[in-house]
């Protein structure tokens, strides 16, 4: 498992428990539902990551898709 995808499933855990109404901790910062937008905007960007890794591994680009026309 590569470290964005740890990273992703940490921020999917967080944004999860934040939801329920709980507290989360990430080193020294403690956050709740008034940080959720940070937790969100941080999954967003491991899930991003997360895609370009998978489309470099499929050899594709993540920058660009094709499209079949026939």
């Amino acid at each position: 498992m590569s470290t964005s995808q740890e990273m992703l499933d940490l921020y999917i855990s967080a944004e999860k428990a934040v939801l329920k109404g709980k507290t989360v901790t990430f080193g020294e910062r403690s956050l709740g539902r008034e940080n959720l937008s940070e937790i969100i905007k941080g999954r967003q960007e491991w899930q991003a990551r997360v895609n370009s890794e998978k489309a470099r591994t499929q050899g594709g680009n993540s920058l660009y898709s094709t499209a079949d026309f026939t």
